[in-house]
């Protein structure tokens, strides 16, 4: 038998402990003895980082505005846990990570901050319909104080959102609400006020403008297209109108037959 040549015996390969208090930091290279130094995100992962290396990196993420936080490890995919970073973290921290995760969340939202100084709560209009013609008045639900949602100021009684950055007085501000609780039209053209009291919802104002007091906008005929009845009236009217046109030759016609047929 010939000699053979000996295999050199592999060593099974070491396993490093993750746990270990002993570690260096993948992130400022340096060595770390204190156990408590070691980085711990909740039950997700655990790396070798240090503590101060960690809390550098969630501070340069949240300046970029980065809500979903990953772990810096190359070969993790798992997002850091905000409650377990709570009490590693400064107070301030915690709370614009709070804001940029809430901001987020509702971006798809509609959303303003309460215009009153003394609250500025974020308040979402979570009913849709927002922008240039949707929600209007709306009130603080801390403050509870109401303010238009539209152009993010005290809500404007009576005044248009156009209107709301000039200046009044106290009288303009009273009169303004009480225009509102009585619920006056104002003039498209002129924006006088104008009571209705009784009668038909197109009302002429004292500039000759004739409007609809039931939406505001201004007609050039008796009747508008806001309401299904003044839409069947413009309907009727214009059929009334083509049957006056068509009623002489319709007895034209009928009084030509009856002569041919004598």
């Amino acid at each position: 038998m010939g000699n053979t040549i000996p295999k050199p015996q592999q060593n099974p390969p070491i396993e490093l402990d993750d746990h270990d208090p002993n570690f260096t930091c993948e992130i400022c290279i340096e060595p770390v003895t204190l156990p408590n130094k070691r980085f711990e995100n909740s039950n997700l992962c655990s790396h070798p980082f240090c503590t101060d290396c960690m809390i550098k990196y969630i501070q340069v993420k949240l300046d970029d505005n980065v809500a979903d936080i990953k772990c810096p490890s190359l070969s993790c995919e798992n997002s850091l846990d905000p409650l377990s970073c709570r009490n590693k973290v400064a107070r301030e921290v915690f709370t614009k990570w709070c804001d940029v995760l809430l901001e987020k969340t509702l971006l798809g939202f509609d959303r303003v901050y309460c215009p009153n100084r003394e609250c500025s709560v974020l308040v979402v209009n979570e009913c849709g319909g927002g922008g240039s013609g949707g929600l209007k008045r709306c009130v603080c639900p801390n403050c509870k104080k109401a303010f238009c949602f539209r152009c993010k100021v005290a809500w404007h009684s009576g005044f248009r959102c156009e209107e709301s950055g000039e200046m009044r007085d106290g009288n303009d501000v009273a009169f303004g609400v009480l225009s509102e609780r009585e619920k006056w039209m104002r003039c498209p053209v002129c924006r006088h006020c104008v009571e209705l009291v009784r009668g038909c919802a197109i009302v002429r104002c004292r500039c000759g403008i004739e409007f609809c007091y039931k939406c505001g906008k201004k007609v050039d005929r008796h009747w508008c297209n806001c309401r299904r009845s003044s839409t069947c009236c413009m309907w009727l009217f214009h059929i009334c109108i083509v049957i006056l046109v068509l009623w002489p030759f319709f007895l034209l016609f009928t009084a030509i037959t009856k002569r041919s047929q004598h």
